[in-house]
């Protein structure tokens, strides 16, 4: 007997030293937790050292020591039961077991129930007048009735906590079972001590310290985890109706039976109810908790849903409640969209942090200004809008104050940030739709956009017929091709002042089956917005070039001009475009002319004059067009490597010709002669457009320009029609005397007549006012001459620059030359 309760003890202390240490080297929660199980592992080994060492002392004189038995069985029993509380302490307190207070409230209560259905099942089968332990049945004492409840408590909430425990969880479910091991250890050394015998005793010493040992070794396995979610709704209560189960099947037993029920018991059937409208409560009160909080989050998510991270302002979804809010109460108000001008180049140049802070001090400023009761939302990127109550008339005197305060400079780091905005309105007077009234500000803010910007327009009912007009065209536009609906028309440019043609523009024309022919001044800034200019420009060059092959073949002596947007030309592959449609339609390089307007100079100089330069090389030659509408100025027009000039109409419409002062001769328009002094002294050819009247046609003759265009030289025409114009201009009885006609077909890959027939090479002595009624009407314009001491240079043969161009405004391919055409077209 000495042997096996020394040899209990010493595991027992092995056990409670090895959870201490392995407490000792763990960190945070986890600590603290098996230090609670040390404690509780401490607490048993006492208990265990004093029942060991009565069962020593009393085993010889056994009978006659009752008495001292039950005092020291009753400290035992005290010892473990409290070993058990503080073991289970430390099991819930273990990470992953518990994630809140209140889970742990309801794990103790289900455990209590757990733990009060066992005792009271146990007590039925070993009272009267079951017995089922018959003889061995202990009668009714303090020590055992206290073991008793301990070792209940451990296997009702030991289990439970281990099962509700996160994944992995074989470490605690061994230590609960450590922890049924130790209080049923407990519970047979005090049993065995106050009435079972020492064998019983040493069972519940070895029990005990095997649970000790059981309980060292799970803690080694229990790693540290995070805490649990706190979940109020779950379903570990559902089971809750298992133990009352058990007791009512129990003591219907014992009724049956006829046995009766004691004090403690019914203490005990208390208990148990009282456990289990805890429990429901406390699960009833966090279900309402989180519901609140559920309440709480969803308003604080739906504002979240309605409101711009970045300026704290209402964004689409937020404008648009308040909108339907005004709709339906039929409060009359006016909707504000706005539009900051220029905004992408804050981000492209100063960064997107510079730009989300204007956007910011945007908000800022919006809140400042408008009423309590206005609505301000940011729509997305640049785009706002303000929604506030009143007639359209007085959303004018907010816009204008908007206008002002938002144009103001904004303080950004080195430099300030200066925008503009535009703004569109559009009233809510019962409107059905917000979606709708938000759509008409917007079509309002695209028209004040496109009508320069950092301004206010309002809605009109003609934009929706724009829009869908423009929606229709872009649509159609995009299969013109596959379709055959595009053609070529070409003016004559004509040599002065016979007027024969020598050359042609080439015209775009669009013919739509059911919207009829459509301006070019529609669809081609059109092309330029969707991005089908490219695909539009390569077809009219190859359609021009086409023509032109057929024209040289059949010995006319003539070439052809073709616009380019400034987006064709800085595309990379525009020069190999360019070569190739040449090679395609084997057509002399010098035959073609590329016209690139004004507008294009505005965009970047150097990287055009490069790309002017490369198409150059092929041999090609190149006009500016509309020279005068006032994008040029003197200097870049020295370093552009272009061979021609075209005096842009609104200088050759003069209202009065201009007489020579001081010496006889025919009125001359000024600005005309201005032009062409500067183009001759540059070496260019100038080419005057807009000719419409005897009257222009004899000043701008006057002048000494040699080639013409416009209305009184002809309107774009078919490629048949201009044929018929050479082919008349080249009649015996139309060709000027001492001219000898070609050879009728002509070899379409010769090169460029000879240096006398071109206008570049001059008779030398002629004035700039020379008539030009020789020129035949083969003369082929633009060969640039060089001028000594002009201080011109020609561009060297460097190649295209693939960076991407600025997108140009209102640039397009075969777009009506004359103004007035335009106009009447």
């Amino acid at each position: 007997m000495a042997v096996a309760a020394a040899l209990s003890w010493l595991v027992a202390a092995s056990a409670t030293v090895l959870l201490t240490v392995t407490a000792r080297r763990r960190t945070g929660a986890h600590r603290q937790a098996l230090l609670l199980v040390a404690t509780a592992a401490g607490i048993a080994l006492a208990g265990l050292l004093v029942g060991l060492g009565v069962l020593l002392h009393a085993a010889p004189h056994w009978a006659h020591e009752q008495g001292h038995r039950t005092s020291w069985a009753t400290a035992v029993s005290v010892g473990t039961a409290a070993s058990g509380l503080v073991f289970l302490a430390g099991l819930v307190r273990l990470p992953g077991v518990v994630g809140s207070v209140s889970a742990a409230l309801r794990l103790a209560l289900d455990g209590v129930m757990v733990a009060a259905a066992l005792w009271f099942v146990g007590w039925v089968l070993v009272s009267e007048p079951t017995r089922m332990l018959g003889g061995a049945t202990p009668t009714a004492c303090t020590p055992i009735l206290l073991a008793t409840v301990g070792a209940a408590l451990a296997a009702g909430v030991g289990p439970v906590a281990a099962c509700r425990s996160a994944a992995p969880r074989g470490g605690l479910v061994a230590l609960a079972v450590a922890v049924v091991g130790v209080t049923g250890g407990g519970l047979g050394l005090a049993a065995g001590l106050c009435q079972a015998g020492p064998a019983v005793a040493l069972s519940g010493a070895g029990l005990l310290a095997a649970g000790l040992l059981t309980a060292a070794l799970s803690a080694l396995r229990t790693d540290p985890r995070r805490e649990v979610a706190h979940d109020p709704i779950d379903s570990s209560g559902d089971n809750a109706i298992v133990p009352m189960i058990a007791m009512t099947a129990s003591a219907t037993y014992h009724l049956l039976q006829g046995g009766r029920f004691t004090v403690l018991s019914v203490l005990v059937c208390a208990v148990e109810g009282f456990a289990l409208v805890a429990r429901q409560y406390l699960g009833v009160r966090d279900v309402r908790a989180y519901a609140g909080r559920l309440a709480e989050r969803e308003a604080h998510f739906r504002e979240l849903a309605h409101t711009d991270a970045l300026t704290g302002l209402a964004n689409r979804r937020g404008l648009l409640r308040a909108l339907h809010g005004h709709v339906e109460s039929g409060t009359p108000c006016v909707l504000l969209g706005l539009d900051l001008d220029g905004f992408k180049n804050v981000n492209d140049m100063r960064g997107h942090d510079v730009g989300d802070a204007v956007l910011a001090e945007v908000g800022r400023r919006l809140r400042d200004t408008l009423r309590p009761d206005d609505v301000a939302a940011r729509l997305g990127g640049d785009e706002f809008a303000v929604l506030t109550r009143g007639r359209p008339e007085d959303a004018d005197r907010v816009a204008e104050r908007l206008l002002a305060v938002l144009g103001r400079a904004y303080d950004q780091g080195e430099s300030p940030v200066f925008l503009s905005v535009s703004i569109g309105i559009a009233g809510c007077t019962g409107e059905p739709d917000g979606e709708l009234l938000l759509r008409h500000a917007d079509l309002a803010l695209r028209y004040a956009k496109q009508r320069g910007k950092n301004r206010i327009e309002r809605y009109d009912a003609a934009y929706d017929q724009l829009l869908r007009r423009r929606t229709t065209l872009e649509h159609e536009l995009r299969g013109a091709i596959e379709r055959d609906e595009l053609r070529l028309a070409f003016q004559p440019v004509a040599s002065l002042p016979s007027v024969r043609p020598v050359g042609a523009e080439a015209l775009l024309r669009w013919h739509h089956p059911e919207l009829g022919n459509v301006r070019p001044d529609e669809f081609i800034p059109l092309a330029e917005e969707c991005g089908m200019i490219a695909k539009l420009g390569a077809w009219v060059l190859h359609q021009a070039c086409h023509q032109l092959s057929r024209w040289l073949a059949d010995g006319h002596d003539v070439w052809v001009s073709v616009n380019v947007s400034p987006r064709e030309l800085h595309d990379p592959e525009y020069v190999v475009l360019v070569t190739e449609a040449l090679r395609a339609h084997r057509v002399p390089p010098q035959r073609l002319v590329l016209e690139v307007t004004e507008h294009a100079v505005a965009t970047d100089l150097d990287e055009l004059i490069r790309r002017l330069a490369a198409l150059r090389l092929t041999g090609v030659r190149i006009a500016l067009d509309d020279f005068g509408a006032g994008y040029s100025s003197l200097g870049q027009l020295r370093r552009l490597p272009i061979d021609i000039l075209k005096i842009d109409h609104s200088l050759v419409a003069e209202h009065e010709p201009v007489r020579p002062v001081g010496r006889d001769g025919p009125a001359f328009a000024p600005m005309v002669d201005v032009v062409m002094r500067l183009g001759h002294q540059l070496g260019l050819e100038v080419i005057a457009e807009g000719v419409t009247t005897p009257t222009e046609l004899a000043a701008v003759v006057a002048a000494g320009c040699r080639f013409g265009q416009g209305a009184l030289c002809g309107w774009g025409v078919p490629a048949e029609h201009l044929e018929a114009m050479l082919e008349a201009a080249t009649s015996p009885g139309a060709r000027p005397a001492g001219v000898t006609p070609g050879p009728r077909r002509a070899d379409p890959t010769a090169g460029s007549p000879p240096a006398g027939d071109a206008p570049g090479a001059r008779p030398a002595g002629a004035g700039v006012r020379s008539s030009a009624a020789g020129v035949r009407p083969g003369v082929l314009p633009g060969t640039r001459r060089p001028q000594s001491g002009s201080g011109q240079v020609t561009p060297g043969a460097e190649g295209a620059s693939r960076d991407d161009a600025p997108t140009p405004v209102n640039q397009h391919v075969g777009s009506v030359d004359s103004s007035r055409e335009m106009r009447q077209a």
